[in-house]
């Protein structure tokens, strides 16, 4: 007798072994025609998984948080299926799933096309109507070997030849396909029905430059229809509001190959910098924190004592000089020490916060970067609290509040919290990692607030709370970080007198809240579709003449409103109003200011906004009231 306890606790004998499939037939015709796979123990399996034992089991259909990974991992099965069936020779690699979606690399003779997608993925429909069914084999390493290169597939004989011998390899098979997988995968191909292959890529065999160069197809896969519908919308809408296309059209900054991954900032650009960069400054201010700069290069022996050099250098630059190798600091973190440690500090003078908008390099991939949003040289608002172990919870917390209230300012309400756990390549001890992590617990349920939890996911040197903030057409943006160091203040040798006289390390709190300036002035572009708010817009409002008459008074308009501290020009060119009024509305300009006889007669301006919404005649008082309001998060801290 087997007995099978289900999530709400009941529990229902079996006299054989029974499959998890079996077990939703027994629940009702309705959930075994759901079922997609199931969690024994806790583990997910497939629906044709015999269970021989007492078990906990969960039937994992469509609406279990599981689904959407398992249909993307069936529907890359499913392309390579068609691949294979419409072009014979092509090798499969390896297809992952990816955020939204999934991929699979492949070797043929020739590489595929854009125009080879509709085709691939007709082919695939018919395999969905096939309705095929899936099923998981096992075979030892070496007749994993010899089965696939009976195939011919050379290059996924050689994936299994990296696995140790020992180990036995789930194999899984639908009509005439077999591929090497951990699986789970559907039951059978009829339960993937809402998909569309994207694009075609080349990707070298293991990302080595040396190898083959192969075609990557990438794919997209929902659970119905509507939720592929929505998603193509978000990236049709995603493309209008490309901050690279923007920028150009707004003259904000471009990029160049002289400076692969690096920024040439315009004027107008720069406002919006200046602007945010202003505004954290006040953050940093009313919360406690004393600004410092740092170096730029660093003696490659203060990067191996904190740890960066085994664990970062790939990601890192260097340079020489007189015999010394210097690397260029890809992150704030090390220099802040040396500003610790260049005094004896007291317990009474924790917590110690310094702030640093510090300019830092990475070495990403080229094929990585991606306008502002992936670059090799950039800036954070970068912060390192350094307290006590019993200051961990209020400052952690207290950073909370201050993080979210920025983000409301910057026109995000949606943000999700996650905790990025212990990494495999990490330093100290666990139970070093165990404190870290149960400080970060402790702090979020001070706030309040529930959050997620990414195992594997934390910096090699300590655990971290991810700020994830979604803009305005759905998208998700991992942006500020808070992360717990017990390890690099003992590394580089920081220290205060406690209360006993006793030297002790403190701990040292990572934090930033927009993160890299680049990215966050890409996602504010993105979010507000280049209409920034007034605070943020490079140009607040723009004067406009309508004839030579009033080029006088619209200069002392302009004079007026900079002179309170806003970013006002004035258009006096010979051009008709109307064509001066749609240059500078598809410039986004928040407010223009139409001056002709009767406004500088009356001392007004004639107020339309962007949007198109004539506002009428305001008095410079009553403008200056307006635009200030508006201005607010700009000028002062939250």
């Amino acid at each position: 007798m087997i007995t099978i306890t289900l999530p709400d606790g009941s529990k229902k004998p079996f006299e054989h072994p029974v499959s998890v499939q079996d077990v939703a037939a027994s629940i009702g015709p309705g959930l075994a025609k759901a079922t997609l796979a199931g969690k024994v123990d806790g583990k997910l399996v497939d629906a044709s998984h015999v269970i021989d034992r007492d078990a906990r089991v969960e039937i994992v259909t469509e609406k279990s948080p599981e689904a959407l990974e398992i249909l993307r991992h069936s529907t890359a099965h499913l392309l390579a299926q068609a691949v294979q069936r419409l072009y014979p020779g092509a090798q499969v690699t390896i297809g992952p799933v990816i955020d939204n979606g999934f991929y699979y690399d492949f070797a043929y003779e020739r590489p595929f096309t854009p125009e080879d997608l509709p085709k691939i993925e007709a082919e695939m429909e018919k395999i969905v109507k096939e309705q095929l069914p899936v099923g998981r084999s096992v075979k030892s390493r070496d007749d994993a070997i010899a089965f696939f290169r009976g195939l011919g597939e050379s290059y996924k004989a050689e994936i299994i030849a990296g696995i140790p011998a020992n180990e036995e390899l789930s194999l899984y098979t639908q009509g005439e396909f077999t591929d090497l997988c951990r699986g789970p995968h559907v039951p059978n191909t009829g339960k993937l029905r809402a998909f569309r292959l994207m694009k075609v890529a080349g990707a070298y065999w293991r990302g080595d430059s040396n190898n083959q160069m192969l075609s990557r197809i990438y794919g997209t896969a929902w659970l119905n229809d509507k939720d592929l519908k929505s998603y193509l919308n978000m990236l049709e809408e995603a493309e209008k509001r490309d901050h690279r296309k923007i920028a150009k059209a707004l003259d904000l900054f471009h990029q160049q190959e002289e400076a692969p991954g690096m920024v040439f900032w315009h004027p107008k650009g720069w406002s919006i910098w200046q602007a945010v960069e202003q505004y954290m400054r006040g953050v940093y201010r009313d919360s406690g924190y004393q600004e410092v700069r740092c170096p730029q290069i660093l003696d490659v022996s203060l990067w191996q004592k904190s740890g960066h050099w085994d664990n970062y250098k790939e990601n890192m630059f260097f340079t020489e000089s007189e015999k010394r190798t210097y690397a260029v600091k890809p992150m704030n973190c090390p220099g802040h020490v040396q500003i610790f440690n260049s005094d004896l500090r007291s317990y009474r003078d924790l917590p110690i916060r310094y702030g640093e908008f510090g300019a830092c390099h990475r070495n990403e991939p080229s094929g990585a970067l991606h306008g502002i949003m992936r670059v090799r040289a950039f800036t954070q608002d970068d912060g390192h609290v350094f307290c006590t172990e019993d200051q961990i919870e209020p400052e952690v917390t207290a950073f909370h509040r201050q993080a979210m209230r920025v983000y409301a300012d910057f026109g995000f309400s949606d943000i999700a919290l996650k905790i990025a756990l212990r990494p495999d390549k990490r330093l100290g001890s666990d139970e070093v990692w165990d404190k870290a992590e149960e400080a970060l617990r402790a702090a979020l349920r001070s706030a309040g607030v529930s959050w997620e939890e990414l195992p594997g996911e934390g910096a090699f040197y300590g655990p971290k709370i991810e700020y994830h903030m979604k803009d305005s057409i759905g998208r998700a943006w991992q942006v500020g970080t808070m992360q717990v160091d017990f390890m690099m203040p003992q590394r580089l040798g920081a220290e205060y007198v406690d209360e006993h006289s006793q030297r002790r390390h403190p701990v040292m709190l990572h934090r930033a809240i927009v993160g890299s300036m680049e990215r966050f002035i890409g996602i504010l572009i993105e979010h507000h579709a280049g209409n920034l708010p007034p605070w943020l817009a490079p140009l607040q409002a723009v004067a406009l003449n309508i004839t030579d008459a009033q080029a006088d008074y619209a200069r002392g308009v302009v004079q007026t409103l900079v002179s309170k501290g806003f970013r006002v020009q004035a258009d006096l060119r010979n051009e008709k109003i109307g064509y001066k009024i749609r240059e500078h509305t598809l410039q986004k300009v928040p407010y223009l200011l139409v001056v002709g006889d009767r406004e500088k007669e009356t001392g007004t301006v004639s107020v339309r906004a962007r949007s198109g919404e004539d506002l009428g005649s305001l008095s410079l008082p009553a403008f200056i009231e307006r635009l200030g309001a508006e201005a607010g998060p700009g000028r002062a801290a939250p």
